[in-house]
């Protein structure tokens, strides 16, 4: 599902949507939601209807317009147009489908636009029934495509697990490049107790080298045969660390897997991807679990 306003940003991210549709043989389905701020309320007379029905016609055809190119490179789209709130229907039209991910666009970084950013993608992404990749605007994007450099977030959690499984199908897919890539989190400065009942230095020597080994256990021989996969370990804030790997390795793709749906799990979405999907100046697949 790719959700389309006719902006630069949706063009762009329609393009990757072609472009993993490419590699999958899937399907895909344009979506335009109408702005409720220009909804005709009822009552509704005979001359307003048809209008209305006239520019449901105008936008279907712009859509399928934009679909040419999918269509001429033998991928099977659909249309839809539909009114209401954008996060609303994007999310209750990816269930309906059913899609399997979506590709949104986001615009740029302004202060209005990152609240509308944060009003429509990041709601899409936190509510989705499925993975979500949100693109920059091409005004931004440091990325190309095809995928050539994959950075995959992992804490060992069963969903950034699930985030690897799609890294390393894109990267067969994109014959690219895979980096693993763990943030360890430790206390720093005052955050330190004066007297604790061990060696902080050891610990985090001890920690360390527990998180590499699991890092390397997760490049299975297979993986090796068709990739030459990265293994890399930091510390600090996980979106710090991410969006910093994402810059200085020229990643197009960063993949991360997201805890849970509940009302805790969701107040605290803010604090790593919120911010990944905001700042990353590539694209960015998100699994929630």
């Amino acid at each position: 599902l790719c959700p389309v306003d006719f902006s630069d940003a949706s063009q762009h991210a329609l393009d990757h949507a072609v472009m993993i549709a490419g590699w999958y043989r899937a399907r895909i389905t344009a979506l335009y939601v109408r702005n409720p701020a220009f909804m005709i309320e009822p009552p509704i007379l005979f001359a307003e209807f048809g209008t209305a029905v006239d520019a449901l016609e105008h936008e279907e055809a712009r859509l399928h317009e934009w679909l040419s190119p999918a269509r001429a490179a033998g991928i099977d789209c659909d249309v839809m147009v539909v009114d209401g709130s954008p996060a609303v229907r994007i999310v209750e039209r990816a269930a309906l489908v059913p899609a399997d991910l979506i590709v949104i666009g986001t615009h740029g970084r302004g202060g209005f636009e990152r609240l509308l950013l944060g009003s429509v993608t990041e709601r899409v992404v936190r509510t989705a029934p499925c993975p979500v990749i949100t693109v920059p605007p091409p005004s931004v994007a440091t990325s190309r495509l095809p995928f050539k450099r994959l950075l995959c977030g992992i804490d060992f959690s069963e969903p950034s697990m699930a985030a690897l499984r799609y890294a390393m199908s894109i990267a067969r897919e994109s014959d690219a490049h895979l980096t693993l890539m763990h943030v360890l989190e430790f206390p720093v400065g005052d955050d330190i107790p004066a007297e604790r009942p061990f060696d902080m230095a050891q610990y985090r020597l001890a920690v360390e080298a527990d998180a590499r080994r699991r890092l390397q256990e997760l490049i299975t021989d297979d993986l090796r045969t068709w990739c030459a996969p990265d293994i890399k370990l930091v510390r600090g804030k996980p979106y710090e660390q991410l969006l910093a790997a994402a810059h200085s390795e020229s990643a197009d793709l960063l993949v991360l897997g997201v805890h849970g749906r509940n009302a805790l799990d969701q107040m605290l979405f803010g604090s790593t991807t919120n911010q990944l999907v905001r700042r990353a100046t590539c694209p960015v697949l998100t699994l929630l679990r």
